[in-house]
């Protein structure tokens, strides 16, 4: 028996050792890849486009389909150009992950650029604040500018990837300026030692739900879709503010952060008011900027079924289907 338990503690660290030496691997390349100037590395990112969306086709037909859903106003050609700028974009965000590893906290200034002055007025009231956005690039600077200017504790919630190198790469890049990070799994046994002080928290709130049984059911971009239901039962539950956050793409490598205070005191808001609110800010914004949405992401997995009408929450009624 020692010997069989011997040997699984072997084998474990064995697999450690392995994980962390690749990990060093890895992210050797990539620094010195980093350390690049930008007109290089989006050279590297026109090429990896091509072959992304002209050869490979990553997930072609699940955008196409998101944007005929989204627009089917406009003309093949038209959803098209829409995609092959989101490719472009997906592309470049990764590229300038990568840049992150060396690049200046100066220049990251410059690059993000956001007021946080009715943010901090908030904080200062000593409230907490919940900031909601949606899947728009460059998600990944925001992250870190909210962390570097916030004067409160910031808290990301984020979902483990399965390989556990690129994962411990994203989370030693995501924690840089401080970040506090929760795996999602975990968000419900970490949330009380979380909430004993002040904290801001970030939400990616457009989540593809896991349960649509147990989501709330409403219309986005005119076809039902499932919402999961933390950030407005968390927002109301802690009674904390909530900002909405648009995440503008200005050009190549430079970003915007709008932010937009919804409201002081969520507690004062109904179940799904605040859902509500967010779905049409997010129609907005995307609408606004369609290309820079992650139209990869299988944000109308689910269909609708008569069983989910005690979750329908938007003011339309529910499909009635047959």
């Amino acid at each position: 028996m020692f010997k069989i338990g011997f040997q699984h503690i072997r084998i474990y660290l064995f697999k450690q050792h392995t994980t962390l030496s690749m990990y060093y691997l890895v992210y050797g390349i990539l620094y010195l890849i980093s350390l690049l100037p930008f007109f290089i590395l989006y050279a590297v990112s026109d090429f990896f486009y091509f072959i992304t969306y002209h050869i490979i086709g990553y997930r072609k037909d699940v955008v196409m389909k998101n944007l005929l859903i989204a627009f089917p106003e406009l003309t093949g050609k038209e959803r098209a150009e829409i995609a092959k700028q989101f490719y472009k974009n997906l592309v470049d965000s990764f590229v300038e992950m990568i840049k992150f590893l060396s690049l200046p906290e100066k220049e990251l200034l410059k690059r993000a650029e956001m007021q946080f002055d009715e943010c901090l007025a908030l904080s200062k009231k000593g409230l907490n604040i919940q900031f909601e956005s949606g899947h728009q690039m460059n998600w990944e600077y925001g992250n870190h500018i909210f962390s570097k200017k916030l004067t409160i504790p910031f808290v990301g919630v984020y979902m483990r990837i399965k390989n556990k190198t690129v994962d411990r790469l994203f989370y030693e890049q995501r924690k840089k300026y401080g970040t506090i990070l929760v795996e999602a799994n975990e968000f419900k046994v970490k949330m009380h030692h979380i909430f004993k002080e002040q904290y801001s928290i970030g939400l990616i709130a457009d989540q593809n739900p896991g349960a649509p049984e147990h989501s709330y059911w409403l219309n986005f971009f005119g076809k039902p879709t499932p919402f999961i239901t933390g950030p407005d039962k968390g927002a109301r539950r802690t009674n904390c503010a909530v900002v909405f956050v648009n995440l503008v793409k200005v050009k190549r490598g430079y970003y915007k952060y709008e932010n937009v205070v919804i409201t002081e005191n969520a507690s004062s808001f109904g179940d799904g008011e605040l859902t509500l609110l967010y779905r049409d800010f997010l129609e907005t914004c995307i609408r606004k900027q369609p290309n820079n949405y992650l139209w990869s992401h299988r944000r109308w997995k689910w269909e609708y079924k008569p069983a989910y009408e005690k979750r329908w929450i938007d003011k339309t009624p529910p499909p009635q289907l047959t």
